[in-house]
């Protein structure tokens, strides 16, 4: 076996994050158009799924899983101190994450109970590999970053199960979503402040975010007591104040990071603005509950603003970071990530919003896409590619000119 030193495979294959990126993104492109073809019912699905448990399903466990599986791969190298998973392991995992795509959509033919076994293949490989991994490097501390994988696991599975038994998805669908947005404020929260107070230190700024501290559990508990309100119990009062108070708590969460000085960097406001969508999410949720708004405006709140935003700007940073590119968003990628942000709003605004014959889901469906296109026009060479290792300017003799200055 050639050892994993010698790697001198393709680049895509070079990275855990390289593949998944860039799979989640051409998935993000394809699959929401395909989606609003079936919902105006000019296509039409045969597999197990009713349509818009399929979409939420693609959502969470394709799209979303992809990026964990990105993020994953790129983190626990970093934590061991060992070598990335690369080669024909990461071709083996695309392979398996595709033929998934494949069962669920109705393209292999298969019954519910064959595409659930596929489909629940992805997540349970990617924990049994970052298992390996951590347990190698010793490195203890980080195997609580299995919990979060294998409940997004047990989810998808619960999700296949409840449409097999009861027709539909209703309670797996909040549970996915649920779990996304609470890596996201896990992740996130770590993150978030990390990147703006090195920015930050960097400008010479004096006001620097806040350490994590009793607060931050705060926030996280009372979110997390919200979203299993709203998985098991989404209507009536309880999950209306369990939602009210986890967004009030993010909200405080999110003020104490300097978000306000960060807006000369694209790269840390889109953070930022994802990360603010969570807390609107809560209050959507609250008012949802409450019988005061419909009840999917949290849920695209949660899945195209914070999940998509985030998502879209994690990958572009870490995309640029590990592949050798400056970290400056630029045009192209600060339009990306607008367009993706702002369908969310077009999206809530529904037919109450029109452009022509196009209402607010048409329009979200074309800035999402639009979105996208851009963003695999932009990093997909990059995770394609190989990595570009920048020169550091050497110092030259000093002569004349220079001693006089």
């Amino acid at each position: 076996m050639t050892p994993r030193t010698n790697y001198t495979g393709p680049a895509l294959f070079s990275y855990g994050f390289r593949p998944f990126f860039l799979a989640a993104t051409l998935f993000a492109l394809l699959v929401i158009p395909a989606w609003w073809l079936i919902w105006r019912g000019a296509m039409a699905l045969s597999g197990p799924f009713m349509p818009v448990d399929w979409h939420i399903h693609e959502m969470v466990f394709g799209y979303g899983a992809a990026v964990v599986a990105g993020f994953l791969f790129t983190a626990v190298p970093n934590w061991t101190g060992r070598l990335p998973t690369r080669g024909w392991p990461l071709v083996a995992l695309l392979a398996v994450w595709l033929a998934g795509r494949a069962a669920v959509a109705g393209l292999a033919g298969l019954g519910a109970l064959p595409v659930l076994l596929f489909d629940q293949l992805f997540l349970l490989t990617v924990a049994a590999m970052i298992t390996r991994e951590i347990l190698a490097g010793k490195n203890w501390r980080n195997l609580k970053v299995l919990v979060p994988v294998t409940l997004l696991w047990l989810a998808n599975v619960l999700f296949h199960v409840e449409s097999m038994t009861q027709g539909a998805a209703d309670m797996s669908r909040r549970f996915g979503i649920g779990l996304l947005i609470f890596l996201v404020m896990l992740i996130g929260g770590r993150i978030l402040p990390s990147f703006t107070r090195n920015w930050l230190v960097q400008r010479g700024a004096q006001r620097l975010p806040v350490a994590f501290n009793g607060l931050d559990a705060a926030s996280l508990l009372a979110a997390a007591l919200a979203l299993l309100a709203w998985t098991f119990a989404p209507f009536g009062w309880p999950c209306a104040v369990l939602a009210a108070l986890a967004g009030a708590l993010q909200l405080v969460r999110l003020s104490r990071w300097c978000g306000d000085q960060s807006w000369p960097s694209p790269l840390l406001l889109m953070l930022h603005l994802s990360y603010a969508a969570i807390p609107v999410g809560f209050l959507m949720i609250a008012l949802g509950a409450a019988g005061l708004l419909g009840v999917a405006v949290g849920v695209h709140v949660f899945g195209i603003a914070a999940i998509g935003g985030m998502t879209v700007a994690v990958m572009m940073r870490a995309t640029m970071g590990h592949t050798g590119r400056p970290l400056q968003a630029g045009r192209a990628l600060t339009t990306a990530f607008a367009l993706v942000f702002t369908a969310a709003i077009f999206r809530v605004a529904g037919p109450g919003v029109a452009l022509g014959r196009f209402d607010g889901v048409d329009l979200c469906v074309v800035l999402w896409t639009a979105g996208f296109a851009l963003l695999a026009w932009r990093i997909g060479p990059w995770l394609a590619g190989p990595k570009q290792y920048r020169k550091r300017p050497s110092k030259p003799a000093a002569g004349p000119s220079q001693v006089s200055a």
